[in-house]
């Protein structure tokens, strides 16, 4: 569920071209030239804030378009060129501009891109799973059509098989069995085998994959369990883990309230509030500031 608060009467593609080049060529409330803004000038961070995040992704490819059309150069290479021109204080707030007028397709590519590049820092011995894991999840066909029928028959066998699977003792935790149920069933359909998991054992299939799957597997297998039937619950514990303790995870903040804004902040926020006696903006207030603090806030949205 969106919390993008759009105007109305919205301003069209160009308008807002026109607004954002001079939002990136003011400083100290003057207009200067375009050699001069490119040059390192500041921009009003402020003012890219107001007309990008209230701006749906529709609405952002059309000014990506427009500023192209106008001014001969892509609006992305100009935050790019802000990002490599400005400091540390300004840094969270480009890369997270960057992201949030990408298209929403071509921001996933580029998160998971970042993400395969990184070294692996966990076990070796786990890899070839993980890599089975994730390659299944992205390559399977998952039918969710309205008409999709949940099999109470299966939902049963494969709730005890999950059970069996994640509490053996030897690892990775019966991995074939719940690589195969995880990657291949619908979304409704995993619903209800996890209802009926919980039911049938006692106790949430979370809680056991915590309990019984060491390392990395278990900690993708439990991500993988709650994106796909309850979304809220991991990125929730997401932002919470990037803003707890000393310091905070800028990247990872960014990418879920980024990533998220258009989809379910709402129903993240509340799932925030009730388990960490919080609200996602009191955090986001207490551990940001200036530029990338009123960006985060825009997107989070008013929580009262």
């Amino acid at each position: 569920m969106s919390i993008i608060a759009v105007p109305s009467p919205v301003p069209s593609a160009s308008d807002d071209a026109e607004s954002l080049r001079k939002a990136l060529q003011v400083r100290h409330g003057r207009m200067v030239t375009t050699r001069v803004a490119s040059a390192g000038w500041r921009a009003d961070k402020g003012a890219l804030t107001r007309i990008l995040c209230r701006r749906t992704a529709a609405q952002r490819a059309a000014i990506r378009r427009a500023y192209a059309f106008l001014y001969r150069e892509p609006l992305l290479n100009c935050f790019r060129y802000k990002l490599s021109r400005h400091c540390l204080l300004s840094l969270d707030f480009w890369k997270a501009m960057i992201l949030w007028t990408m298209d929403p397709a071509e921001r996933d590519a580029n998160l998971v891109h970042e993400a395969l590049k990184k070294k692996q820092r966990d076990e070796t011995y786990y890899m070839s799973v993980l890599i089975e894991m994730l390659v299944r999840l992205v390559s399977s066909y998952r039918y969710e059509g309205d008409e999709c029928v949940v099999d109470m028959d299966v939902v049963r066998m494969e709730a005890s098989q999950l059970a069996e699977a994640i509490k053996k003792k030897k690892q990775p935790c019966g991995k074939d069995e719940v690589v195969r149920i995880v990657t291949t069933r619908s979304k409704s359909q995993l619903r209800a085998t996890f209802q009926r998991y919980r039911e049938d054992h006692g106790s949430d299939i979370a809680e056991d994959i915590d309990s019984h799957c060491i390392g990395q597997f278990g900690r993708m297998l439990k991500t993988a369990v709650w994106c796909l039937t309850s979304p809220e619950k991991h990125f929730a514990e997401v932002i919470r883990h990037s803003i707890l303790g000393l310091g905070t995870y800028e990247d990872m903040l960014t990418r879920v309230i980024v990533s998220r804004a258009e989809i379910d902040m709402r129903h993240i926020r509340e799932e925030y509030r009730v388990r960490y006696k919080t609200t996602v903006t009191r955090d986001v207030v207490g551990d940001t500031s200036f530029g990338y603090k009123g960006f985060l806030l825009a997107l989070v949205g008013r929580e009262d």
